[in-house]
């Protein structure tokens, strides 16, 4: 069956290859292709990054902004906000948000807006590809239809898969070009068609055999970690009551070398994943008539968190004397997890409110994250700049609350110049002076 010539395209690098979204993994996601030796052409609706790109300049921490100007001179990356442009690619990848709407069902709104862009413009010998994570079906019932629409026939006139997108912002060992791929396409060919798009790219191809497989791989992935999360986070509470440190109990568990791996405690679950992925399977799950109370109790427990540790606070304040209302707290760190500057679901934010609304005087310092942007679940957070670390700054503040444990924090010196530190992160442990004034929360 014809490929209307993209086989040979794929074959010898000459397919221009186009990612939709270029945040934490379409920008990584341009940088393997380009680095294979495509040309690629990035497209995102905010001109404002879009601009900052063609300036050769990153907007993301850990891809660096000489790596960009490069690829922008070389000619091997072209930004835009011209969704018109979409005709020009032979491969386009989707990497869009799948966030949660208020009653934190599936918000499908960036997907289907982006399948009818494509829509507009598409033509036979196109491969589109979703990598935004999302429950399965998506792929075969809200982009699909949008595309056949247009009188052309997948599988024969233009090409569909789906690949999560498996990108772990920060993590130094893996990148988007090192991380295994799993794909799953629409029919056999298209499928044949992404695996040899991503072949050149990454490390590996993990072909399944559905684009629903590929689908339930991705919330599999992170449902698993979420629910491991909350069990400790459960038996953390648990275990606090009962005097016992489960930072210490999970070190020693995690001395077995079969049958146990070590999942942490903490303020509550950040990033775009891990906090999001159960609800989408919850969702499918009621869709289908049926219950995933493990998933849902897990969620609970995950999402209880930040108010667990704000009991915690007024606990340890009570103890000084001191009501949350007109103390002065700090929180250390905005993003969701250390050395990243991706503030997506962090439980900072829902720390920060709790805190606003029970009257404490609230500070932040993040070195990645200079100030604090608008985040759409918390509309009302006031605008608000990090606070440099002082010893004067940290003396001030009644507690100094430990949400993120970056590198670049020298945790003797903060524990040394503050009056209380509330550590969510165990990220204290080898505090030696001034153990006294350290709680875990």
């Amino acid at each position: 069956m014809s490929t209307h010539g993209l086989a040979e395209k794929i074959a010898d690098k000459t397919a221009i290859v186009g990612v939709i979204g270029l945040g934490y993994v379409g920008l990584p996601l341009i940088r393997a292709f380009a680095r294979a030796g495509f040309r690629t052409m990035g497209f995102d609706v905010d001109q404002s990054k879009v601009d900052k790109l063609k300036s050769g300049q990153s907007y993301i921490k850990h891809i660096d902004s000489a790596a960009i100007a490069r690829l922008i001179q070389e000619q091997q990356f072209e930004p835009t906000s011209d969704m018109q442009r979409l005709r020009e690619a032979d491969c386009i990848i989707i990497c869009v948000p799948t966030p949660l709407n208020e009653s934190r069902d599936p918000d499908l709104s960036y997907i289907e807006g982006t399948a009818r862009s494509i829509a507009a413009t598409l033509r036979p010998g196109q491969l589109v590809v979703l990598e935004s994570t999302t429950h399965p079906t998506t792929t075969r019932e809200n982009v699909l239809p949008v595309l056949n629409a247009t009188g052309l026939t997948a599988g024969k006139d233009f090409f569909l898969a789906f690949s999560p997108e498996r990108e772990d912002p920060g993590n130094p060992n893996f990148e988007a070009s090192t991380i295994p791929k799993v794909v799953g396409g629409y029919d056999t060919l298209s499928g044949d068609l992404a695996c040899a798009m991503y072949g050149h790219a990454v490390v590996k191809v993990v072909r399944v055999s559905s684009m629903e497989v590929a689908e339930a791989a991705k919330i599999l992935e992170n449902t698993y970690r979420a629910v491991n999360i909350a069990m400790v986070n459960e038996l953390k509470m648990l275990y606090d009551k009962m005097g016992i440190d489960v930072w210490e109990v999970i070190d020693a568990a995690k001395t077995k070398p079969f049958g146990f791996q070590a999942f942490y405690p903490g303020p509550g679950l950040g990033g775009h994943c891990i906090p999001i992925d159960p609800f989408y399977l919850t969702w499918l799950a009621r869709k289908w008539g049926e219950q995933t109370r493990f998933i849902e109790l897990a969620g609970e427990i995950n999402t209880h968190m930040p108010q667990y540790v704000i009991s915690q606070l007024a606990e340890f304040l009570n103890e000084a004397g001191k009501p949350i209302k007109g103390s002065r707290i700090c929180i250390l760190g905005a993003a969701y997890k250390k050395d990243v500057d991706d503030p997506r679901e962090s439980p900072s934010f829902e720390l920060m409110k709790l805190l606003l609304k029970r009257g404490a005087l609230l500070t932040y310092n993040d070195p990645h994250v200079p100030s604090l942007p608008k985040m759409r679940h918390y509309p009302d957070l006031p605008a608000m700049d990090s606070q440099p670390l002082t010893p004067e700054f940290l003396a001030e503040q009644d507690c100094v609350l430990i949400s993120t444990d970056h590198s670049a924090y020298d945790h003797d010196f903060i524990v040394k110049h503050s009056r209380m530190v509330l550590d969510t992160r165990n990220a204290t442990k080898n505090v030696k002076d001034g153990r006294e004034k350290i709680f875990k929360a």
